[in-house]
């Protein structure tokens, strides 16, 4: 397998995303939010391709942060990898690419509920301590933030984040 390509998705990659999505989460839930966010405004969907064959997907969908300010953030996932390419760097590629697209297009934060262990290593902290937080009821240590600005965000202020209601639905 060649080192894969990290590009934006395509029309007629939609088909081969969703099977990457069922087939890392073992149910269609991700899937039918990808299905559900894709045309909204602002979404990033990025996948990866090696050999002719898609391999990966990543999901960037705007969030707004309503504190003592309203501002956009974006709010990463889902992130999928197609079984038999995990742990071999897609997903971390998928990742960083995501962090720099948004950083490029000016996003002062982007937001996930993750794993732990894995999104601290692309600096993903606690989003708590920055004064974030959601409707749903989840381990601190999975709900997590990447300052892009830190600055900027330091002055905009955490608040309540607000995903789009396609969200709604994962389970």
């Amino acid at each position: 397998m060649t080192e894969p390509v990290i590009r934006d998705e395509r029309p007629e990659d939609a088909a081969a995303v969703r099977a990457i999505e069922v087939g890392a989460f073992g149910q269609p839930g991700e899937a039918d939010l990808v299905d559900a966010l894709r045309a909204e405004p602002g979404v990033v969907s990025l996948v990866a391709e090696s050999d002719g064959v898609l391999v990966g997907h990543l999901l960037l969908s705007p969030v707004t942060v309503e504190g003592t300010s309203t501002w956009k953030a974006l709010a990463l996932g889902p992130m999928a990898v197609t079984p038999s390419q995990q742990r071999s760097g897609i997903g971390s590629a998928l990742v960083e690419a995501s962090l720099k697209r948004a950083q490029s297009e000016g996003v002062p934060a982007v937001i996930v509920l993750g794993h732990p262990e894995y999104y601290p290593r692309f600096g993903f902290v606690p989003a708590a301590p920055h004064g974030f937080h959601c409707k749903w009821e989840v381990p601190s240590e999975v709900y997590r933030v990447a300052l892009l600005d830190a600055a900027r965000v330091a002055t905009l202020g955490g608040g309540f984040v607000r995903y789009h209601s396609a969200f709604d639905g994962v389970t």
